[in-house]
């Protein structure tokens, strides 16, 4: 008896957590809500994890184009091994990949693996997205 009950607190925890961890996976670094994000032109996803190597290169990337493109340009990451969902809804075959929107939510450009910010400004600039002065 005190087996079987051991095993159903352990399911109880499993399950639990599983539901946690899909309520946090998604990160506006901003803290923007998504009734926000109509005001932006373009959406930066980004699609990968926090352990892998490319992916940890990728942060300050990350936050270096939100912070020069503020209120322009919307940064979100999703950490897909934590939420195979999202690797699945992208079809991504590979992390880190970065997925750019226009304002009504269109893809308008992929890219996999590493992509240094400067590629990313040249992109951006050539969708009208320029740097606030």
């Amino acid at each position: 008896m005190k087996k079987q009950i051991t095993i159903l607190i352990f399911l109880f925890i499993i399950i639990a957590s599983c539901k946690k961890s899909n309520t946090e996976n998604t990160t506006h670094s901003s803290g923007i809500s998504n009734s926000d994000s109509a005001k932006f032109k373009i959406e930066f996803v980004e699609l990968g994890s926090v352990n892998c190597v490319p992916c940890k290169k990728m942060q300050p990337v990350m936050k270096n184009i939100e912070t020069k493109y503020k209120g322009l340009v919307k940064v979100t990451f999703h950490d897909v091994w934590k939420d195979t969902k999202k690797s699945e809804e992208y079809g991504i075959d590979l992390i880190p990949t970065q997925v750019f929107k226009d304002a009504s939510g269109k893809e308008i450009f992929r890219h996999q693996g590493f992509f240094a910010e400067e590629e990313i400004d040249k992109f951006l600039q050539s969708q009208g997205v320029n740097i606030p002065q």
